[in-house]
């Protein structure tokens, strides 16, 4: 495998930290930006002549689309960018305070726009290459109590389903990581939102009994990290680009009975349907 130049977000912990290794680790360069870049710094005096760190909020347009700006100057091409940050909320849509939803909105959904947004020209402009957003099984499902998490994971998929045959013809290829639970830190980061008294014993409810019986939902995960990590990575040289991506027996399972039962939905009602045209 040929050493490309990956644009990692989200790099300091969880699957972005466990990719940025990996590549590292194959030969690759790696702008890698953070929150706290400083989380890098082993990295970074381990691969000196391959790792290129920022600090970046995604949630900042204008600095996102500084700091791409420099990645470019600096390292001349962009072969793959991997859209990881993001991170969960928990709560009935009731109790989200007006702070979390806009967060879950910002942070999963309108950033990955902007970052796409800033790297269409560069990857344009040199003929091609490819990018990877980090999605979810909880694009295609829902849990009561984690709505505006699925919200803005089907937002997003919702645009790059779109995009991607607009940039098709420029050689530049999309693909939706939807793994399943994983062993990370995932579910010890949740922003879990203040609890109503009228929520206890509902569906919403018990999900969030559940999360605070426990200290990291994702400990016992099926999801092999270092396994997810590596197909990523894999299915950047994987022509033409999968649109989709799943991973982990609890996606596959999950994503199909869901499409399954959705194709169930439609053909119930499929005289409805027909009976409205001329």
């Amino acid at each position: 495998m040929a050493a490309k130049t990956w644009f990692v977000t989200g790099a300091s912990a969880g699957i972005g930290r466990m990719v940025t290794e990996q590549l590292l680790a194959s030969g690759h360069r790696v702008a890698a930006t953070a929150r706290r870049p400083e989380a890098l710094d082993d990295l970074a005096e381990k691969y000196p002549e391959q790792l290129w760190t920022a600090a970046l909020d995604v949630t900042d347009t204008a600095a996102l689309r500084a700091v791409v700006g420099r990645a470019v100057a600096e390292l001349g091409r962009l072969d793959v960018v991997y859209s990881n940050a993001g991170r969960g909320s928990l709560g009935a849509a009731e109790e989200m305070t007006d702070e979390a939803i806009d967060e879950q909105i910002a942070l999963n959904m309108t950033a990955p726009i902007h970052l796409l947004r800033a790297v269409l020209p560069q990857l344009r402009a040199q003929g091609g290459g490819r990018f990877i957003q980090m999605s979810t099984m909880g694009a295609h499902i829902s849990t009561p109590g984690a709505s505006m998490y699925h919200a803005s994971k089907w937002g997003v998929e919702g645009f790059f389903e779109s995009v991607a045959p607009e940039v098709a013809s420029f050689g530049v290829g999309i693909t939706m990581v939807e793994p399943g639970v994983i062993r990370t830190a995932f579910g010890a980061n949740l922003d879990i939102a203040p609890a109503m008294p009228e929520y206890a014993g509902t569906a919403a409810g018990r999900m969030r009994s559940y999360v605070d019986s426990v200290d990291n939902v994702t400990a016992d995960a099926p999801g092999d990290p270092e396994k997810v990590a590596a197909a990523i990575i894999a299915s950047a040289d994987v022509s033409p680009a999968p649109r989709r991506l799943a991973l982990g027996s609890d996606a596959y399972s999950a994503i199909r009975a869901a499409l399954a039962a959705r194709i169930a939905e439609l053909d119930a009602g499929k005289a409805i349907a027909t009976s409205v045209d001329f």
